[in-house]
C-alpha cells in the first residue's frame, strides 16, 4: 500500500480535481507519480518512476489519467519517438480509445487530448489545450508542468513565464506541491531575463524546500547569464547536498556547475565533472536532458581548444541509436555535434538528410516545420564548420542567429551556438566576417560584462587579426 499522504479519490475531488477511477491506491499512485515528477527524483521508497508506474497499470488498468501521465511522461522525455517506436505509439493509441469508451470529464478528456496532440510533435496545440485546462482548473500540476516542458522545447519564453504568473493566486500554501511553483515561475522569469527578480523567487523557494532542485537550476542559471563565476561555484557547492538527491535534474546540474569552470578556463576541473557525474549518468540513464549536456560539454571545451577526441567516440555509443528520432530540432543538433566530433561521417549525414526528408512533408509536427526553415540550414552550419570551411559556415549560421530560440532549450543551452558562431568568424580567412566576430564580441560583453570567456575570445581575435 503507498503512503497515506497521497491523496486519494476524495482528496483529488475536493480540490476540484476528480479522477475517473474508484481506485483510491491508483489516485495514490497518480499523485506519487506527479510528486516526483514534480521534484525531479525517483522516490526509491516508492519503487521510482518505473514501479508507480506499473502499480498504477496494476491498480486499475483502464484509469485513464494513469495512462495519461506515464505515457505522457515518456513523451515529454523525447528520448523515443512514436514514428518509430510501435510499443509507444500503441500507448498513445490506447489511451485515446480508453479516454472514447468511458464516462470521463471534460478535463480529462482534454488531458487525453492535448497528449495526443504532443505525441504528433503538434507541441503548439498541445499547450493550448493544457492552457484550456488550467483556466477551469488553475491547481492541475500536470497541465501546468506538460505545458512549462513544451513551452521550453518550443523556446516560448514568455509563454512559459505567463503560464505560470496566470494561475499563481489560486495556488495556496496548504496546497500540495504548491513551493514548487516558485521555481517554474523563476525559471520563466529569468529566460525573460529578469535576472534579478528570477534569483529572488528561486531563494523564496529554496527558504520552502531546500531541495527544490528546479529552484537550485534557476539561481545557477542566473549566475551563468550575469557571469557571476564565483557565486555560481560557491552556489552550487554549498548546496549540493539538497540538489543532488533530484537523481533527474542532477547531472543538469553538474553540467552548469562545470560550465562555470569552463568559463574560467579551468578545463580539467570542467573535464573531471564531465567524467564523474555528466557522462557516467547519461550513460546509465540515457535520458536526453542529461545527454544533450554531455553532447554541448565537450563541444565547448573543443571550441576552447581541450583535446575530447576519446570522449566523443564514448558518447556517439548513447547518441547514435537516436539518428533516426527526430524528436526535437535541439536534440538533433547536439547529436549532430558528437558524430562530428568522432568524425563519423556517415552518421552525420544520415541525420541530416533522415531531417531534409520529414521538413518534405512536415504536416502538423512543429518540429519538422521548423526543419525545413532552419533545422537542417543549421546542421550543415555546423558540418561545414566540422570540416573547416569556415566561412561557409558564418553565411550558414549568422542569418539563423536570432531563430535559433526556436530550436528550443534555454538561453544557456543555446549559447553554445551562439559561441560556435564567434569561432567560424575569427577562423574565417573573409575579412568582413573577422569585422562581424569582433562586433559579435562587443554584443556579447556588453549583455554579459565581466565574462572570463568573452574576454579570452577578445584577445584569440585580437591576435588573429593584426
Amino acid at each position: 500500500m503507498i503512503a497515506s499522504s497521497f491523496r486519494d479519490c476524495q482528496a483529488w475531488r475536493s480540490e476540484g480535481l476528480e479522477l475517473s477511477s474508484s481506485s483510491n491506491e491508483a489516485c495514490k499512485l497518480y499523485d506519487a507519480i506527479l510528486t516526483q515528477y514534480v521534484k525531479w527524483r525517483n522516490d526509491e521508497t516508492l519503487g521510482g518512476f518505473e514501479g508507480c508506474i506499473s502499480a498504477i497499470q496494476a491498480a486499475d488498468p483502464n484509469f485513464v489519467m494513469g495512462h495519461v501521465i506515464s505515457t505522457g511522461l515518456e513523451l515529454v522525455a523525447t528520448t523515443s519517438s512514436t514514428r518509430l517506436n510501435e510499443r509507444l505509439a500503441s500507448a498513445v493509441r490506447r489511451t485515446v480509445e480508453l479516454a472514447s469508451s468511458q464516462d470521463i470529464s471534460p478535463r480529462e478528456k482534454l488531458h487525453v487530448r492535448a497528449m495526443e496532440l504532443f505525441s504528433h510533435g503538434n507541441f503548439p496545440k498541445a499547450c493550448d489545450v493544457w492552457e484550456d485546462i488550467l483556466v477551469d482548473h488553475p491547481t492541475d500540476m500536470l497541465a501546468l508542468k506538460f505545458a512549462h516542458d513544451a513551452y521550453f522545447y518550443m523556446g516560448a519564453q514568455t509563454q512559459m513565464r505567463d503560464s505560470v504568473i496566470r494561475v499563481l493566486p489560486h495556488w495556496k500554501p496548504h496546497t500540495p506541491l504548491s513551493s514548487y511553483l516558485k521555481g517554474l515561475y523563476s525559471f520563466g522569469l529569468l529566460e525573460t531575463h529578469f535576472y534579478d527578480q528570477a534569483e529572488k523567487v528561486a531563494m523564496e523557494g529554496l527558504a520552502l524546500t531546500p531541495d527544490d532542485a528546479w529552484s537550485v537550476h534557476s539561481v545557477a542559471h542566473v549566475y551563468e547569464m550575469k557571469a557571476e563565476v564565483d557565486k555560481g561555484l560557491n552556489f552550487m557547492e554549498s548546496r549540493e547536498k539538497d540538489w543532488q538527491v533530484s537523481d533527474v535534474l542532477a547531472s543538469h546540474n553538474y553540467w552548469h556547475w562545470a560550465l562555470y569552470y569552463i568559463e574560467k578556463g579551468q578545463y580539467e576541473a570542467a573535464l573531471q565533472i564531465y567524467d564523474s557525474e555528466v557522462f557516467r549518468r547519461c550513460k546509465a540513464t540515457g535520458s536526453m536532458l542529461d545527454t544533450v549536456d554531455a553532447c554541448s560539454m565537450l563541444y565547448r571545451l573543443e571550441m576552447e581548444g581541450v583535446c575530447v577526441k576519446d570522449r566523443w567516440r564514448e558518447l556517439l555509443q548513447v547518441t547514435q541509436p537516436h539518428t533516426d528520432d527526430h524528436v526535437t530540432l535541439f536534440n538533433d543538433l547536439h547529436f549532430l555535434m558528437v558524430s562530428l566530433g568522432a568524425k563519423e561521417s556517415a552518421t552525420s549525414q544520415r541525420l541530416v538528410e533522415g531531417l531534409q526528408e520529414l521538413a518534405k512533408k512536415p504536416g502538423d509536427n512543429q518540429q519538422h516545420l521548423l526543419a525545413g526553415t532552419i533545422g537542417v540550414q543549421m546542421c550543415q552550419g555546423l558540418m561545414e564548420y566540422g570540416q573547416g570551411n569556415y566561412s561557409q559556415s558564418v553565411e550558414l549560421l549568422y542569418p539563423l542567429r536570432y531563430r535559433v530560440v526556436e530550436f528550443g532549450g534555454s538561453d544557456a543551452q543555446r549559447d553554445v551556438f551562439s559561441q560556435l558562431l564567434i569561432h567560424a568568424t575569427m577562423k574565417s580567412d573573409n575579412k568582413h566576417h573577422q569585422k562581424l566576430g569582433r562586433c559579435l564580441l562587443v554584443e556579447r560583453d556588453t549583455m554579459r560584462p565581466n565574462s572570463p570567456l568573452t574576454d579570452r575570445l577578445m584577445q584569440r581575435a585580437m591576435a588573429l587579426h593584426v
